[in-house]
């Protein structure tokens, strides 16, 4: 007994529910029957879908087979008629034939989109959740590192008391206030919060984050992996340079591509500008460059935007190797005094000793003539602990060195030996021997010698440079010199040259003319007399950096000027003859 079940015609067809109930409007030569196969979609759960086989017999003969979906919107095309009365008939079987063709792709069809977008739903739920994983992950890595930067500083605070009337105990940012707690040494907290917020607490900077407000950008001095350096003048007119994250920099993008997180890569490479103004405040000296302040905000004076680190230095001249080593000896003297001077300080700073492992001249400027150390972040306190011999030694591209290790385990003045030899592979070799005055060229010997073997510790050196200079200031490598020299030249004080007929010497102070320096009339009579062009000379009020006089030579002149701070001194034997203006 096969159940009836309400039928609805839709567009002159008879849609059933699925039952096995005879469809009418179908011609006997349509048989169908059901399929043994039930099956449930995942979008439409509450729904099953019968399938039926229709079995459509054209003319009589069986045409095709397929199974049909019925339920519940199932469409079965209405024939009228249940014979084949001739080709009508047969065009209506055919029109019925591919009705129901197309009605069983449209369901394949609704079907694999159905299953499509559940399997998309769930991959991008699960890429969803992966891409949240990833993401904590690389966070957490990124909060290692930071907590490793942090780790570097922390040695370098030295003890002091800082008030925390903020409510920040330690004036980190949100990712350097998760690091772990300091160990039990007090730490000058006051000095890392001006260095992270910006605050004046300790009036620490002379200039803020308002000092920069107003300011013209006037030439990139210098950029690398880490840092901008940029000329400005501020608003006032006074140049200062300015240390900035370079964002376009190599650190900057490797951290961006590792950890998908631009603001906590600022405050990972910036941590390199902290170091270095954490260092620039306990290392003063007259040749380390001055900190003049800081901004931890916008550079354009604006405080408190997370990551950015502006410091601001005296404006310094790159050192340019090239220039000085067609400077006169007595200028480079000065460079490589100042580097002894330098590392001196250094063996034995508030820090300990402090290793410069980044040594290179590009690490420092000259500002009036004076060499100044101004990149620092690459700065190590830190002391090499040893077991043998073997783990304390210096590793250069030509020489090895090898330091014994101490009783208590270290490899004591490891970073000052580091010092010296890249002083003088860098400084020294380049700088010092070549144009030496001959008195003194000994002494320079001895120095090239004891620090290209390490055979001299930085007070040793220091002392023979330091020796030199007195030498050299006060003429005492001149006694050879006979006081009769002068004898041959006639002076006419109070009086200055025109009409000069120039010569060049090299080195010079003036490229123009011969222009040196000189102890007294003595030694540039001396000179004189060595160069063959040299008829007379003239010694003006300048002076150098050592207070030794500057002289000027020459093939002869026209006539003489009076110049109160002039002295001329023509060879006698030479002398031409001059009108007085």
């Amino acid at each position: 007994m096969r159940s009836s079940s309400p039928a609805k015609l839709l567009g002159g067809c008879k849609v059933t529910s699925g039952q096995d109930t005879p469809l009418e409007g179908v011609p006997e030569e349509v048989e169908t029957r059901s399929c043994p196969l039930l099956i449930t979609s995942p979008a439409e759960s509450q729904e099953s879908f019968h399938l039926e086989r229709a079995v459509v017999r054209v003319c009589g003969r069986p045409s095709v087979r397929a199974c049909v979906r019925l339920s519940p919107a199932a469409v079965v095309g209405r024939a009228t008629g249940g014979k084949c009365p001739g080709m009508g008939n047969s065009l209506r079987a055919a029109a019925l034939l591919a009705f129901v063709v197309l009605s069983i792709l449209v369901s394949l069809l609704i079907s694999s989109v159905q299953q499509f977008g559940a399997r998309i739903s769930h991959f991008s739920n699960s890429t969803v959740a992966g891409d949240e994983g990833e993401f904590a992950s690389l966070r957490g890595a990124l909060i290692h590192q930071l907590n490793e930067r942090r780790k570097e500083i922390i040695p370098l605070l030295s003890p002091g008391g800082g008030d925390d009337d903020d409510g920040d105990e330690n004036g980190l940012s949100r990712h350097s206030s998760q690091l772990d707690e300091a160990p039990d040494w007090t730490l000058d907290y006051s000095l890392w919060k001006e260095i992270t917020h910006g605050s004046r607490k300790a009036h620490m900077d002379e200039m803020g984050c308002d000092s920069l407000v107003d300011m013209q950008a006037v030439e990139v001095l210098g950029s690398g992996y880490t840092k901008l350096v940029v000329k400005v003048n501020l608003a006032g007119g006074q140049p200062v340079a300015l240390k900035l994250v370079n964002e376009q920099g190599i650190d900057m993008g490797k951290c961006v591509e590792d950890f998908k997180d631009p603001q906590g890569c600022r405050e990972l490479v910036s941590y390199k500008l902290k170091k270095e103004i954490v260092l620039l405040q306990r290392l003063q000296h007259p040749n380390v460059i001055k900190l003049k302040g800081h901004c931890a905000g916008d550079a354009g004076g604006r405080e408190g935007e997370g990551g950015r680190v502006t410091v601001i230095l005296e404006q310094g001249n790159p050192l340019q190797m090239i220039q000085l080593l067609q400077s006169p000896w007595e200028d480079r003297f000065r460079v490589c005094l100042d580097l002894a001077r330098l590392l001196h300080f250094l063996s034995q700073s508030p820090l300990g000793s402090v290793a410069l492992l980044d040594f290179q001249p590009r690490q420092f400027v000259t500002v009036s003539g004076q060499l100044k150390l101004t990149d620092l972040d690459d700065a190590s306190a830190a002391e090499t602990s040893c077991r043998t011999d073997a783990d304390c030694t210096l590793q250069f591209p030509h020489r090895n060195f090898t330091l014994p290790c101490s009783a208590r385990g270290l490899c004591e003045g490891l970073g000052e030996k580091r010092n010296i030899y890249n002083a003088y592979r860098y400084f020294f070799t380049y700088l010092l021997p070549h144009q030496a005055p001959p008195g003194l060229t000994h002494l320079v010997d001895h120095i090239m010698n004891s620090t290209g073997e390490l055979k001299a510790d930085i007070n040793q050196t220091l002392e023979a440079f330091e020796h030199i200079l007195l030498l050299y200031k006060s003429g005492l490598h001149l006694d050879n010199l006979p006081p009769s020299i002068i004898r041959d030249y006639t002076v006419m004080r109070g009086m200055g040259t025109s009409g000069n007929v120039e010569y060049r010497c090299w080195p010079s102070y003036s490229q123009q003319g011969c222009v040196l320096s000189v102890h007294s009339a003595r030694e540039a009579a001396y000179i004189c007399n060595s160069h063959s062009q040299c008829n007379s000379f003239t010694l003006t009020g300048q002076k150098t950096w050592t207070g030794r006089l500057l002289a000027s030579f020459r093939s002869g002149f026209s006539h003489l000027v009076p110049d109160g701070t002039s002295e001329v001194y023509v060879k006698k034997t030479k002398a031409p003859e001059t009108s007085t203006v």
